[in-house]
Order: C-alpha cells, then structure tokens, then sequence
C-alpha cells in the first residue's frame, strides 16, 4: 500500500473523538447506574407494599377464622338452649360481643392498612 493510500485522521479530530467518545461511556455509565439504582428503589418499594399487604390479609384472615369460629360456638349454644329465654340472652350476647370484635378488627386493620402505606411511602423517599 502506497503512502499516499493511507487515510490520515487529524491529531485535533482524533482528540475530539476520542473525548466524545469517552463523555459518550461516562453518559452511558450514569444512566446504567440511575437505572440500577431507580430498579431497586422499585423493587424496595414493591417488596414493602407486597410484605404490608401480606399482613393485611393474614391479620384478615385471622379475623375471619375468629368470627366463623365464633359463629359455630353461638350455633352450638344455641341448639342447646333450654327455652326463649336462653335462645335471647344468647343472642343478644352474640351480637355485643361480635360487635367488640368486628369495632376491635376494623381498628387493627385500619392500623396495619396505614402502616404499611406510611412503610411504603417512606421506602420511596
């Protein structure tokens, strides 16, 4: 190959590449590194909503095995009632006490539900 078929790049031309392409991986290297970062906020946030609502709903769940557990006790009593007066005493019984304990269950689930939405919320600042 002749001399004169050689391509020749400028040294000024070669610097300002060889800087635009360096800014260029620098550009690149925050942006993974932005990605990286947002993606575990992301997934911080997402595993704090996910744990908040898990113990929502076994709290939920909890609360609803209480209730039918004592819904089979108030069919057991009252099958065994001697007369009305029992079957009403029983009733009213049922009713004040599954009233203490659904006003008790809305409370705590109301406390778990904004706890973990304030867990949430601080897991995104």
């Amino acid at each position: 190959m002749a001399a004169s078929d050689r391509f020749e790049v400028p040294p000024e031309l070669r610097t300002f590449a060889e800087r635009s392409v360096e800014q260029a991986r620098q550009a690149f290297d925050g942006f993974i590194s932005a990605a990286h970062h947002a993606m575990s906020a992301f997934e911080g946030q997402a595993e704090t909503a996910r744990k908040g609502a898990r113990d929502v709903t076994e709290k939920a769940m909890t609360f609803a095995e209480r209730n039918m557990t004592s819904a089979f006790a108030f069919a057991h009593d009252l099958v065994r009632a001697r007369d009305l007066q029992e079957v009403l005493r029983l009733q009213a019984d049922y009713i004040r006490h599954q009233m203490e304990a659904l006003t008790e269950q809305a409370r705590e689930l109301g406390e778990s539900t904004s706890k973990a939405g304030k867990d949430a919320a601080a897991r995104r600042d």
